[in-house]
C-alpha cells in the first residue's frame, strides 16, 4: 500500500468515526476528550480544589475536559512544544518537556503546590515503522513519569498513553515503584487496531514506597 493510499484510508476513517463526529458537535478540541472521560470516571481521578498538570497538551482536549469537570475549584496546567489557543480555566506553558529549563518553569508556576494529578496523551510522530516508533513513545512516556513524580503531591494520581511493545513491561515495573496502584486500561473511544492503551497509577508513594497493589492487563 502506497502513503497515499494509506492517508486516504486514514482520512476516510477519520471523518466517519462517531467520537470524531461528536466532539465537533460539542465543541470539543479533540476525540481525545472521550478517552479522559472515561478514565476518569472509572478511576474517580478529579476532584474540586486539585491541581492538574497536563503534558503534552495541545491541541487541548484533555485540558478543556479538566476544566469543565473542575468548574473553576482548581487548577489546569498545560504544557506542549506546539502552541495551544486559549482555554478558559487553562494555564498554558509552551516549550519542550525533555527540556530542563521547561521542567523548572512547570516547578515554578506550580507555586510550590503538589499536583493531585499529572497526565499525558503524548505521542511521538507515528512513521509507521514500529522499531522507531515504540522507543520514541516510550522516551514521552519516561519524560512525563520523571516530571509527574517531581509534581506529584502524596497519593497523587498519573495517566500516561503507552504503546504495547518492547519496553513496555519495563515501564510498568518503574510506575509500580512509585504508586500503591496501577492499571492499565483502552478506552472505547480508543481505536480498536491502534497498539495504545492508558496507565492509570494512583496513590503516589515516591521511589521507595512499599509494594504496590497492581491491577494490570499487560502480560
Amino acid at each position: 500500500m502506497t502513503r497515499r493510499k494509506a492517508r486516504s484510508g486514514w482520512m476516510r476513517e477519520h471523518v466517519r468515526d462517531p467520537y470524531v463526529r461528536r466532539a465537533r458537535h460539542e465543541g470539543r478540541r479533540s476525540r481525545a476528550s472521550f478517552k479522559l472521560a472515561e478514565l476518569v470516571e472509572a478511576e474517580r481521578l478529579l476532584r474540586p480544589g486539585m491541581l492538574v498538570v497536563d503534558l503534552g497538551a495541545a491541541p487541548g482536549g484533555w485540558s478543556q475536559y479538566a476544566a469543565e469537570v473542575l468548574a473553576g475549584r482548581g487548577r489546569v496546567l498545560a504544557v506542549d512544544l506546539l502552541p495551544m489557543p486559549p482555554l478558559a480555566g487553562v494555564e498554558f506553558i509552551q516549550g519542550d518537556l525533555r527540556d530542563s529549563a521547561l521542567s523548572a518553569q512547570l516547578l515554578e508556576k506550580t507555586g510550590g503546590a503538589r499536583a493531585g494529578l499529572v497526565m499525558s496523551d503524548m505521542a511521538p510522530n507515528i512513521s509507521g515503522i514500529r522499531s522507531v516508533d515504540q522507543p520514541r513513545s516510550l522516551e514521552l512516556a519516561e519524560v512525563a513519569l520523571q516530571i509527574g513524580t517531581r509534581v506529584l503531591a502524596p497519593g497523587g494520581s498519573f495517566v500516561v498513553k503507552l504503546f504495547q511493545g518492547e519496553g513496555a513491561g519495563s515501564y510498568l515495573d518503574a510506575v509500580r515503584r512509585s504508586f500503591s496502584y496501577v492499571r492499565s486500561r483502552k478506552p472505547d473511544a480508543s481505536r480498536a487496531r491502534s497498539r495504545e492503551l492508558y496507565v492509570v497509577a494512583k496513590g503516589f508513594i515516591g521511589g521507595d514506597g512499599p509494594g504496590p497493589v497492581v491491577v494490570s492487563d499487560l502480560p
